[in-house]
């Protein structure tokens, strides 16, 4: 007999509610079998939500998750998967890097900006705007 799961020791298994693991089916990305109205799960699905998860960690959209799952179940040769999976990864790969330089860059304004403000506040000299009577006797 095959290892089974409900709807609830899945939820528990991931820490995740009940409605995200029906998103999950309702996306295509588990289907579970039915007795009645309960869900029945299959070690498949186990593994499928497990590899969907971990698709959402990496940042890669849930198509993107479902194309990959659904290769990896295909009896067919491994290499265009394996191409398909590095193709995805470089891409997310250059979306994080990019993602990266831009917080680089916010970051060095922010400090700029600090910077300024300190040094507006290090002393009544160094940040007063001069006002008009002190222009006039400079």
């Amino acid at each position: 007999m095959s290892v089974t799961f409900t709807i609830g020791e899945l939820a528990r298994e991931f820490d995740l509610t009940t409605r995200a693991i029906r998103f999950y089916e309702d996306c295509g990305l588990i289907t579970p079998q039915r007795a009645g109205r309960t869900r029945v799960y299959t070690q498949r699905d186990r593994t499928r939500l497990k590899l969907t998860l971990r698709g959402k960690r990496l940042g890669l959209t849930l198509a993107e998750v479902k194309e990959l799952v659904d290769m990896y179940e295909s009896p067919r040769d491994t290499q265009p998967q394996l191409r398909k999976y590095l193709a995805v990864l470089a891409a997310h790969r250059a979306q994080l890097e990019q993602q990266m330089a831009d917080l680089h860059a916010t970051l060095d304004e922010v400090r700029a900006h600090e910077k300024e403000a300190q040094r507006l506040l290090a002393g009544p000299a160094a940040g007063k705007p001069k006002t008009t009577a002190s222009r006039e006797r400079a």
